[in-house]
């Protein structure tokens, strides 16, 4: 008796996908030995490899962040601006009402102040100078022909002499 051969497939149709998949079979067994002989080239390889693309893509990420600090930076400029110009409106509105509103009540204005103030320190400059030494203007002797005023220049002799 003969026994079947074990290598021969019963059919014709098995034998070229058992042929494949030994095929596929022995690659990855011939990839596992070349791997574990050229390991650590190919490892070092792909470190260098992803070091180099680690910096690509840190500089692309570093410009963008620069990019977007530049943009976000000039937009608080503008926003900077727009504020302190609304700030300024509000405040020129708070500083009118509120000059009306003492206007109303009779309180001098700012530039009552400052007039009030020239016209107080002219006053006082005014002051502090000496008046210039005006002649002094003796009044002449009058002759005149009232006889009461010439008798009471008169001297009366004085008795006991």
């Amino acid at each position: 008796m003969t026994q079947p051969n074990p290598e021969k497939p019963s059919s014709s149709k098995s034998d070229p996908i058992k042929d494949s998949a030994q095929q596929i079979w022995l690659a990855g067994l011939g990839a596992f030995a070349k791997m574990q002989q050229e390991g650590s080239k190919a490892f070092e390889a792909l470190v260098k490899d992803g070091a180099g693309m680690q910096k690509k893509t840190q500089q692309a990420a570093e410009e963008t962040l620069a990019q977007a600090q530049a943009r976000m930076a000039g937009l608080a400029g503008d926003l900077g601006t727009k504020t302190a110009a609304g700030w300024g409106k509000l405040e020129n509105i708070f500083e009118e009402r509120v000059a009306r509103a003492l206007e109303h009540l009779g309180m001098p204005s700012a530039a009552e102040l400052a007039a009030l103030r020239a016209r107080v320190d002219a006053l006082e400059a005014q002051l502090k100078t000496p008046p210039p030494a005006a002649p002094r203007r003796t009044a002449p002797r009058k002759t005149t022909d009232d006889p009461a005023r010439s008798t009471s220049r008169r001297r009366t002799p004085r008795s006991g002499g």
